[in-house]
Parts: structure tokens; C-alpha cells; sequence
């Protein structure tokens, strides 16, 4: 083989080799933003789980709050705190606030 065909062949072989180092690292870089999104939408989801139980904790609580408002006993704790309503053998004594 002549030298010229050994440099060209030498040439193109070092092309090739450029051309997929370059690939290799575009593919490094994106797997590298993809994983930082990837860990980003973790934190988001974890997030979101939070405040889903956090929401369903408060949803169970206004629906006991719910059944509690409909009992005759929060009727009577409204009746004798807001208006002094009592039983008709039952006295509330009131602290004074010179005492």
C-alpha cells in the first residue's frame, strides 16, 4: 500500500473515531439532564404525596367535624356557650374577673 492510501485510510478511521466520541458524549449529556429531571419530578411526586395525605387527614376531619355538628350534643354545646341556655335543674356559675 502506498502511503498516501494508508493516510487517507488513517484519516477516515480518525474521523470515525471523532465522529462517535462526539456522539458519546452528546448521549452523556443528555442522559445527565434526563436524570436530573427524572430526580426532579421524584421530589414533585413526593411532594404531592404529601400533600394528598394531608388533604385526605383534613377531609376525614370535616367529615367527623360534619357528624359532630349534626349530634344533639354539639346543639347543647352551642346552646349553654352562646346563648346560656341550660337544663331546667342545671346552674352555670360564671368565674368573676375581679377575683
Amino acid at each position: 500500500m502506498s502511503a498516501k492510501k494508508r493516510r487517507s485510510r488513517n484519516g477516515k478511521a480518525l474521523g470515525v473515531c471523532v465522529i462517535v466520541l462526539a456522539f458519546i458524549a452528546v448521549m452523556a449529556v443528555q442522559i445527565y439532564r434526563i436524570k436530573q429531571k427524572d430526580d426532579n419530578y421524584a421530589a414533585k411526586e413526593q411532594e404531592l404525596m404529601q400533600q394528598y395525605e394531608d388533604e385526605t387527614e383534613r377531609a376525614a376531619e370535616l367529615d367527623e367535624l360534619e357528624e359532630y355538628m349534626g349530634s344533639s350534643e354539639y346543639i347543647e354545646d352551642v346552646a349553654k356557650s352562646k346563648l346560656g341556655l341550660t337544663y331546667e335543674n342545671e346552674i352555670i356559675f360564671k368565674e368573676g374577673e375581679g377575683e
